[in-house]
Parts: structure tokens; C-alpha cells; sequence
């Protein structure tokens, strides 16, 4: 998420949504504007167990996920797939289905489910403030919960990655630094610097010395709202630090380059990045 964008956050009215979330968005996100029918990538279900599921996490609460594995074998290494900032959309739950015909059980979990359902926020700004209202700490205790259930649910209990886009890409770092177990990670274009604040207290530049796992940033290098020099800054910390991190700049491409239902995807770049992404994650024992 552009870091000029989650300034906004506190100026929009949350007050009145009064809702729970009752389940995963149908179809592609409203907010996200007008979808490129064009571009869009579809992925059946053939072969695959794949649907909305129900996942207790902290506090008692059942997070709606979209789950995606192969129908037959198992256990599978396990993906958790990290939203945009418009929530657990089509293009999101299509990840997973990719995923899954490769092999992997890929989770994707509705990290805002109490704060706001994604359905019925049309405005790119509203999206905007829910995603700024959701507290790092909440996200990586979900997270954990998330894991925990992956085992006795088709995960081989010990090959488990995470992989994001946006707001989901500065998660994937955030966890990396937060779980031991994690094997590995891919970032796409995840900010890394940021102002804190009380319900995001640390950006992944204040825990680059803490990474756990090798992780894969992607970036674009005509994306508006993530400085280049911020992401070089990151990756030379986290050299220095010994940590295992490669970065990757697609020239003349802006943010949200892989969401291929949006304006912005670049087709060139996102096979390539899903191609290296695939890569990352066997080199590092998740295959």
C-alpha cells in the first residue's frame, strides 16, 4: 500500500460499519475501479479441493479464508496468500487456485474480516482506511493460528511460506521477522518504511536484522508510491545484516504489476515474477 495513500487512513469514518464480515468478496473487489476483462487470468477447480473455509484464530473468532490444494495426496507444502489492501477478492482467491495446481496448499485468509466486510467497500479511499485500521500484532497472531491449522488440514506441518501483494507484500516481511518456522517468503511490491503508528508500530526496515527466512521482494521500478531508494536501502540492511534477501526491479513497471485485472498489470514481468517466485520457494525447501 502507497505510503501517501495510508495517510488518509485516519480521515475516513470507520464508525459506522457496524458489521462482521459473513464471508469472502464475491466476484473482484469494487474499490479496486473498473476490471480489465481483457487480461484477467481464470484458474478452475479441476483436481482441486478448493472453497471458502472457516479458521479459528484469536480471540475466539472464525476468519473466513479461500483454501486451495490438490484433490488427491498430500500433505502439501503450505502458501499463505496475503491480500491487497481491497481484501480476499477473485484475482486473490485465483492465486491460490495457481498455487494449488502446482502443488501447494495455498490459504488465503481475510485479515480484516473484524474490522470491516470488503463486499460492500466500494471506494479505493475506504479501502484505504480499513486496511490502515487493522493492527499489525492482530495480523501476525492470526497468522500463527492460520499456521497452526494448516497441519492437521492438508500442510505438511513443517514446508510453510508466505507470499503477498501491496499491503500483503510489507506483511510478508513483518512475518518473516515474526515466525521462526517460516521456510520462506515473496514480497510484490510491499513497502518497507513508513510513519508508525499505534496500530503499526514497526515497518520492515526497523526489523531487517530480524528475518528469519529468505525472502523475494518484488518490485517495480516505475512504482509511484515505493521509492526505489527505500527498497535498495532495505536490501543493502538486510546484506549487512547476513540475512538472506534478493530484490528484484522490473524497469518501466508500475505498482500492482501482477494484479492482471487492473490497469496496472504488466504480463512480461508478472510471468517473470511468478516464475521466480516458484523458484524462491523450492530453492528454499518449499516444493
Amino acid at each position: 500500500m502507497n505510503a501517501d495513500l495510508l495517510s488518509l487512513a485516519p480521515k475516513i469514518d470507520l464508525s459506522r460499519r457496524g458489521f462482521v464480515a459473513t464471508g469472502l468478496v464475491s466476484g473482484f473487489s469494487l474499490a479496486a475501479g473498473p476490471v480489465m476483462g481483457q487480461s484477467v487470468i481464470t484458474t478452475d477447480t479441476n483436481g482441486l479441493t478448493a472453497g471458502e473455509v472457516r479458521i479459528p484464530v484469536s480471540g475466539g473468532y472464525q476468519m473466513a479464508a479461500y483454501r486451495a490444494m490438490p484433490a488427491k495426496g498430500g500433505p502439501f507444502p503450505t502458501v499463505m496468500v496475503i491480500q491487497e489492501i481491497f481484501g480476499v477478492h477473485e484475482h486473490i482467491k485465483d492465486v491460490a487456485r495457481r498455487l494449488a495446481k502446482m502443488g501447494y496448499l495455498a490459504i488465503a485468509p481475510d485479515l480484516y474480516g473484524r474490522q470491516a466486510d470488503m463486499s460492500k467497500v466500494t471506494e479505493m479511499s475506504a479501502a484505504v482506511a480499513v486496511a490502515g485500521s487493522v493492527p499489525d500484532a492482530q495480523v501476525m497472531a492470526d497468522l500463527d493460528a492460520i499456521s497452526a491449522w494448516s497441519k492437521t488440514h492438508g500442510g505438511d506441518g513443517v514446508k510453510l511460506a508466505i507470499t503477498g501483494f501491496c499491503w500483503g507484500g510489507r506483511i510478508v516481511w513483518l512475518y518473516a521477522a515474526h515466525n521462526p518456522a517460516l521456510t520462506a517468503g515473496v514480497a510484490w511490491y510491499g513497502r518497507v518504511v513508513g510513519t508508525p503508528n499505534e496500530r503499526q508500530p514497526r515497518n520492515p526496515m526497523d526489523v531487517v536484522g530480524q528475518l528469519r527466512a529468505p525472502v523475494l521482494g518484488l518490485y517495480g521500478a516505475a512504482d509511484q508510491g515505493i521509492p526505489n531508494d527505500t527498497v535498495e536501502k532495505f536490501r543493502d540492511a538486510a546484506k549487512a545484516a547476513g540475512k538472506t534477501v534478493d530484490i528484484v526491479f522490473y524497469p518501466d513497471t508500475p505498482h500492482a504489476f501482477h494484479a492482471d485485472y487492473r490497469a496496472s498489470y504488466r504480463k512480461g514481468p508478472a510471468e517473470d515474477g511468478w516464475a521466480k517466485m516458484h523458484a524462491w520457494l523450492v530453492r528454499h525447501g518449499v516444493g
